[in-house]
């Protein structure tokens, strides 16, 4: 085989090879995941606990008043929930299910982040001991004016 075949072949795998380690990089860093929380919440933990078991890795960040963190990020006070997260760009606030989670970064779509308002029981992290569930939405948040849309239905 003529020596440039072999330098171009060479050249290929290094450049698929290089790509891969880039892809994976990118995925390890799109799950790290920053948890704002209140001390005394423990349902953020629950929240917390189902994350880490999507393969989540939590920074957890105890703070007595959550109010700066989500007008940083551009959460609503009408749309908040008790704890408020921040994972590959976007920001997660409140019970939003891992599988959303994963869908934002997959899909990255155009919005500050995804959205659980209140504490819907059945939500992750507010599981009841006779398994009762509402349904509710997690809503993306198309931009700092409040705007929303549906990105997923559960319950």
């Amino acid at each position: 085989m003529p020596f440039h075949a072999t330098t171009n072949r060479r050249a290929l795998i290094l450049a698929v090879g290089s790509l891969a380690l880039t892809a994976g990089c990118a995925q390890a860093e799109a799950r790290e995941l920053t948890v704002y929380k209140t001390p005394w919440c423990g349902c953020c933990r629950g929240w917390v606990t189902h994350m880490s078991r999507a393969g989540f890795t939590p920074k957890v960040v105890e703070l007595e008043d959550l109010a700066p963190v989500r007008d940083k990020y551009g959460v609503p006070f009408n749309l908040s929930s008790c704890h408020t997260g921040l994972v590959g760009g976007y920001v997660v606030e409140g019970h939003v299910p891992p599988v959303d989670v994963v869908r934002l970064l997959k899909e990255r779509p155009k919005g500050l982040g995804l959205l659980v308002p209140g504490m819907p029981i059945g939500s992750p992290g507010m599981e009841q001991p006779g398994g009762a569930k509402e349904r509710f939405e997690t809503l993306l948040l198309l931009d700092r004016s409040g705007r929303t849309r549906v990105f997923a239905t559960h319950g």
